[in-house]
C-alpha cells in the first residue's frame, strides 16, 4: 500500500500546541468551579461517608490464599474469549479486552491466542531445538543451550494477520454476541509484551551460515507442523528466539518452551513450540504461505509474503459496550502501531473525517510496539462520530477503509489496517460503523 497523504485541513503542530494550553487553562478552571459541586455529590450519594466498610473491620484473605496471583473478583469480565464459529478440535483463536487494559503491556494471562492443533504439553527437558540446511555446523540445542547464550529483553506488540479482517466487508460480522465488546471483538488478535530470549543472529553465528542462504524455514513441534519461510535479513536484523514474556516463562500457549518472535511481522510467522530453523537459497512455499495468509486481489493474483504489519490505530475509550453518562468532559483514548517502526503522531477526528486534530502520545515510543494516545473531548449529547488514524516514523499514514479497497479489493481476510469509526449515539452508547 503506497503511503498516503494527510488532509489538508489537519491541525498542525503548532496549533496543537496551542489548543492544548487552552484546553488546559480550561480543565484547570472547571475543575476548581466543579469541584465542590463533586465533592457535595459524594457525600450525598453516602449516609455517613466515614463510616468505616465492613472490609476495613477485619482481616483479609490469607497471603498464601493463591500461590500464583489472581486478579480481583470484581475484574472477572476481563477475560480473553473465542469466536463463536465451530472449528476442528484444537484450531481456533481468542482474543484480547483491549478495552478494558491500561497502559502497553497485556499480562500474560489476556494475551491473544491462535492456534492450529491445540496447545502440545512440552517437556522442556525433552525438547530440542535444530538448526540446519545452509550452514557448516548444523547444531542441535537443548533449552539449557538456549539460557547461556547473552539474553535480550525486548517489549513487541504481536498481531495476527487475520486481526480486523470482518472489515473488509462492508456488512461485517462481528464475531458472537458472546463478545459484547467491539474492540475486543474486532481488533482482539493484537498484544504487547516484554519477550525475553536470544537474538537469532547470536544463534547463526553459533552455526555458520553460508552465504548462498537467503530464507530460512521455521518449523513448529505442534501436531499442525506449523511452518513458515522467513527473509534471511529479519533473522540478522532483530529476530528473537524467545523462552520468557512479561517477567516469567512463556505459557504454554504462547509456545512454551521456545517460540520465534519477528517484531513488527505477522502474528503467523513468530512460530509457537519452536524445534527447526533450515537455511535455503528460496522459499519453501508451504501450506501457511500458499493456501493461507495470502492477499486474492482484484486482478485473480494474489499478494504474497506480506510479512510486515502497517500502521493502525484504535479508539479504545470510549468504545461500543461503553455508555455516556451525559454531556461534558471525556478523554479519548486509544491504541497505536506499526510494524515498520515507531508512531510519530496520532489524529483524532470527532466529525467523521471531515477535520483532525492531533492526539498526545503517552508512555514511551517504542519501535514496533503500541502507543498508548489521548485526546480532551467535551461532549454536547449531539451525535458524533470518532476516529484515529495513525502516521509512523516511515511516513506511513494508516488509510481509510476505501483507500485500502480500491487498491487490494474486498477478496482477502487478511491485512487489514484500514480506520475503525465509532458513532456516538444521543444516548450516549456507541455502535460500529463501515
Amino acid at each position: 500500500m503506497s503511503n498516503l497523504k494527510n488532509n489538508d485541513n489537519e491541525e498542525t503542530e503548532e496549533d496543537s500546541d496551542k489548543t492544548l494550553k487552552s484546553r488546559r487553562r480550561f480543565l484547570s478552571a472547571s475543575a476548581a468551579l466543579s469541584g465542590f459541586a463533586v465533592a457535595q455529590n459524594s457525600v450525598g450519594a453516602l449516609d455517613n461517608p466515614l463510616t468505616v466498610p465492613q472490609w476495613s473491620k477485619e482481616p483479609g484473605a490469607a497471603t498464601n490464599k493463591n500461590p500464583y496471583g489472581q486478579p480481583s473478583s470484581f475484574e472477572s469480565d476481563v477475560v480473553r474469549r473465542t469466536r463463536s464459529a465451530p472449528n476442528p478440535p484444537g484450531v481456533g483463536s481468542s482474543l484480547t479486552p483491549l478495552q478494558d487494559l491500561e497502559g502497553i503491556i497485556t499480562p500474560g494471562g489476556l494475551h491473544y491466542e491462535r492456534h492450529h492443533a491445540g496447545v502440545p504439553q512440552i517437556d522442556p527437558d525433552q525438547h530440542r531445538f535444530v538448526v540446519h540446511g545452509l550452514v557448516s555446523n548444523p547444531k542441535i540445542f537443548t533449552i539449557d543451550d538456549i539460557l547461556r547464550l547473552p539474553s535480550v529483553s525486548r517489549i513487541h506488540f504481536l498481531e495476527c494477520s487475520g486481526n480486523s479482517g470482518a472489515l473488509w466487508s462492508d456488512q461485517p460480522t462481528l464475531a458472537s454476541a458472546r463478545i459484547p465488546f467491539p474492540v475486543q471483538a474486532i481488533h482482539g488478535l493484537l498484544s504487547c509484551s516484554e519477550w525475553t530470549g536470544v537474538r537469532l543472529s547470536t544463534i547463526l553465528e553459533q552455526v555458520g551460515v553460508s552465504k548462498t542462504a537467503k530464507w530460512f524455514l521455521a518449523e513448529s513441534a505442534d501436531s499442525a507442523g506449523m511452518t513458515r519461510s522467513i527473509p534471511i535479513d529479519k533473522a540478522w536484523d532483530d529476530a528473537l528466539v524467545v523462552y520468557a514474556q512479561n517477567g516469567e516463562r512463556l505459557r504454554p500457549e504462547q509456545g512454551y518452551p521456545l517460540r520465534l518472535l519477528l517484531p513488527g511481522f505477522e502474528g503467523n510467522t513468530s512460530v509457537k513450540w519452536l524445534r527447526r530453523i533450515k537455511l535455503s537459497t528460496e522459499p519453501f512455499q508451504t501450506r501457511e504461505e500458499t493456501s493461507k495468509y495470502t492477499d486474492l486481489l482484484p486482478d485473480g493474483k494474489a499478494r504474497q509474503f506480506t510479512f510486515v504489519m502497517e500502521a493502525k490505530s484504535v479508539i479504545t475509550y470510549p468504545s461500543p459496550g461503553h455508555v455516556l453518562s451525559g454531556p461534558g468532559f471525556y478523554e479519548i483514548r486509544g491504541l497505536a502501531w506499526s510494524g515498520r517502526g515507531y508512531i510519530k503522531r496520532v489524529d483524532v477526528s470527532i466529525d467523521g473525517g471531515l477535520t483532525w486534530k492531533q492526539a498526545t502520545l503517552e508512555g514511551p515510543r517504542l519501535s514496533k510496539a503500541l502507543q498508548r494516545f489521548r485526546f480532551p473531548w467535551t461532549w454536547s449529547s449531539s451525535p458524533a462520530i470518532i476516529q484515529s488514524r495513525a502516521i509512523d516514523n516511515t511516513g506511513y499514514v494508516q488509510p481509510t477503509r476505501e483507500q485500502l479497497v480500491a487498491v487490494r479489493g474486498v477478496n482477502s481476510n487478511y491485512h487489514f489496517n484500514g480506520i475503525t469509526r465509532w458513532e456516538v449515539n444521543a444516548d450516549g452508547t456507541l455502535k460500529h460503523i463501515v
